[in-house]
């Protein structure tokens, strides 16, 4: 679980500093950084998973790939940055499982991950052709620090149960690192700590030679924190659900895993409703979130072809007439994925959606932001088997769906002036609302320069009011005179 994200010199994120909770609905115009911050999270994860160039290579807008590595470095007129750097606390899996199927406890669950990468010009042999020139990234820090359980009462600000706390925020730990970075000889030097302490001796590495992050290494062995924090990462992902993938049915031996674009969806819940100990339990759980959709569903079940070997989704109505994956609706599809989501107890870590509305009529958006919220784990329960610890990250510039998430769980993506060295230029900033748990974890909880101008919401509240809800930004005391009496002041 993402607890929070600081980035300062990729793309137009520049000193960012997100707190996340369960859930969170980022709100903001086309254009501002949305999209920017996903990429983050998505390249944070790709760089757990591979080399520096093949993570940089994979962050591309209209899933283009290409050698301008220099893209993605901050540029104030044809000026780019040199470094880009990211620092996350997490919350970690006390168990995992390394590559060779070895499994590993990790000492603490609780974890800060600071990188800062640079870009380099040259002669490199672990480089690629940019243009004319030849060009990498290179590891200027990379540290792995753990976060007390103590400090997490502070450090996780978002309301949550002590028991649930209990539950995610596991071990101890009295040497602070796990991967650690200092100078030898005039030479960076990246160092792996075992989990053991002092017990064991930190593996030196070259900071200058490393084609991919220490983290990415991890294996149970010696460093099974690090493997748990490895996991997490590679576990956040950007949901991109297209109707043509959610359609097709399922070959038998196909993976039985919801894919990040919707594919294997029959697979997928053909596995939950055959591992239950009641099958059509599964088949009716998701039947009843698809009817807060749609009223006339009555079925919801996959059918077994073995003469084909095929698996299709069926929905069936009240008429008994059923309707293959294929008929269904765009909308109607992405909501029976996340509903089979929902149902996954194994499918755990980051979920980011990007405009989840698209193709849900206004008047179900409601049924929809209760099923994403219902996705992400109950911070008033223990984490377990009924309660996974899933996270869900959304960015929407629907008035419909800011009016109703809960004021807690807003963020406002905004474009702000800044200057760097006598140029002017505009970075994304995430605002939030006053006297919302963000405001409160700041350390000076009367600063306003993070709070969401009045004004800016009220594109979003000015519409029709929708049905009683309690806790969403359109019922705040403070914001209902301006929906009222035009007054912006």
């Amino acid at each position: 679980m993402l607890t929070r994200l600081k980035v300062s010199g990729f793309k137009n994120l520049v000193d960012v500093d997100v707190r996340f909770g369960p859930f969170t609905c980022i709100a903001g115009a086309n254009g501002v950084g949305k999209s920017n911050l996903f990429d983050a999270i998505r390249f944070l994860s790709a760089l757990a998973d591979s080399t520096l160039m093949d993570a940089a290579l994979s962050v591309r807008s209209e899933g283009e790939r290409t050698g301008d590595v220099r893209s993605l470095f901050h540029c104030v007129g044809d000026q780019y940055d040199n470094e880009m750097s990211f620092e996350v606390e997490m919350i970690v899996p006390h168990n995992s499982v390394d590559d060779l199927g070895q499994e590993a406890t990790a000492a603490i669950t609780f974890l800060h991950y600071s990188l800062t990468l640079a870009y380099r010009e040259g002669s490199f042999g672990n480089g690629f052709t940019d243009g004319f020139q030849t060009a990498r990234l290179e590891i200027i820090k990379e540290e792995l620090v753990h976060i007390t359980q103590g400090e997490s009462r502070k450090t996780l600000a978002f309301a949550h149960s002590p028991n649930w706390r209990k539950s995610v925020i596991q071990g101890q730990r009295r040497v602070p690192f796990f991967i650690s970075t200092d100078f030898e000889n005039g030479k960076r030097i990246i160092r792996q700590h075992q989990d053991g302490g002092s017990s064991g001796r930190p593996l030196p590495r070259l900071a200058e030679n490393l084609p991919r992050t220490i983290l990415s290494a991890a294996s149970a062995a010696e460093t099974p924190t690090a493997l748990s924090a490895k996991r997490e990462m590679q576990s956040w992902k950007l949901l991109q659900l297209e109707p043509s993938a959610l359609r097709r049915p399922d070959v038998f031996n196909t993976p039985a895993v919801l894919g990040a674009n919707g594919s294997h969806l029959p697979a997928t819940l053909y596995r939950l409703a055959t591992n239950a100990k009641d099958k059509q339990h599964i088949y009716g759980q998701v039947a009843n979130r698809l009817y807060e959709l749609i009223e006339d569903v009555r079925e919801v079940w996959v059918d077994r072809d073995d003469k084909r070997e095929l698996l299709t989704l069926y929905v069936t109505d009240h008429r008994n007439t059923p309707y293959a994956a294929r008929s269904l609706s765009d909308g109607t599809l992405r909501f029976l994925a996340l509903s089979v989501l929902e149902q996954d107890p194994d499918e755990n870590g980051l979920l980011c959606l990007e405009e989840p509305e698209n193709g849900i009529h206004p008047k179900r958006i409601p049924a929809m932001l209760r099923l994403l919220q219902d996705i992400a784990t109950d911070v008033n329960e223990p984490v377990g088997a009924d309660n996974p610890l899933r996270q869900v990250i959304l960015s929407t510039h629907s008035p419909a769906v800011v009016q109703q998430t809960p004021d807690n769980s807003l963020l406002v993506a905004e474009l702000k002036n800044s200057i760097r060295s006598g140029q002017r230029f505009k970075r994304v900033a995430f605002s939030y609302l006053s006297d919302t748990w963000r405001q409160h974890a700041q350390e000076n909880p009367d600063d306003e320069s993070n709070l969401t101008a009045r004004g800016t919401l009220i594109a979003y509240l000015s519409q029709s009011k929708p049905e009683s809800q309690n806790d969403r930004v359109i019922d705040r005391p403070d914001m209902q005179p301006l929906l009222f009496d035009g007054n912006l002041k």
